[in-house]
């Protein structure tokens, strides 16, 4: 069953800051309440073709993925993609500036669980969904505590 979970936070702080933020994978273990660690396989910056690989506990297991860079426009999107994990998965930011102060994230997450994940798909979307929105909540009070 395919998963395809989209949230959004407004964050109050100017779109630049919250894009540059959010957009550096070394700040995930900060924000994302799952990731434990990233590990760059290419070097930093991110821009398209940039790999890295996460360490995560999600439904009770430990994770380890390695993202790709599929898409960078700077202070707007970032898309990236699965290149090795335990399933196919693409992971969305979009900022749009809803005033100087003020920015709209959107963090979208869609792919096909397999194997054992597959078999849960609506629960696993759900619990996407609770860890987008914490996700998206600690980066919310991070940045506006800056």
């Amino acid at each position: 069953m395919a998963v395809d979970v989209t949230s959004e936070i407004v964050i109050d702080r100017p779109r630049p800051l919250v894009a540059a933020y959010a957009a550096d994978p070394s700040n995930a273990p900060e924000w994302y309440v799952n990731i434990t660690s990233v590990e760059w396989l290419s070097p930093p910056p991110a821009r398209v073709g940039s790999r890295m690989t996460f360490v995560a506990w999600f439904l009770f297991r430990w994770l380890t993925y390695t993202y790709e860079v599929v898409d960078l426009v700077p202070g707007e999107r970032m898309v990236m993609r699965t290149a090795d994990g335990p399933f196919p998965m693409e992971t969305t930011y979009t900022w749009e500036e809803l005033g100087p102060d003020r920015t709209r994230m959107t963090l979208r997450n869609r792919g096909e669980p397999g194997g054992f994940a597959g078999l849960f798909g609506p629960m696993h979307a759900g619990a996407v969904r609770r860890a987008n929105r914490k996700d998206l909540a600690v980066l919310k009070r991070l940045l506006e505590s800056r």
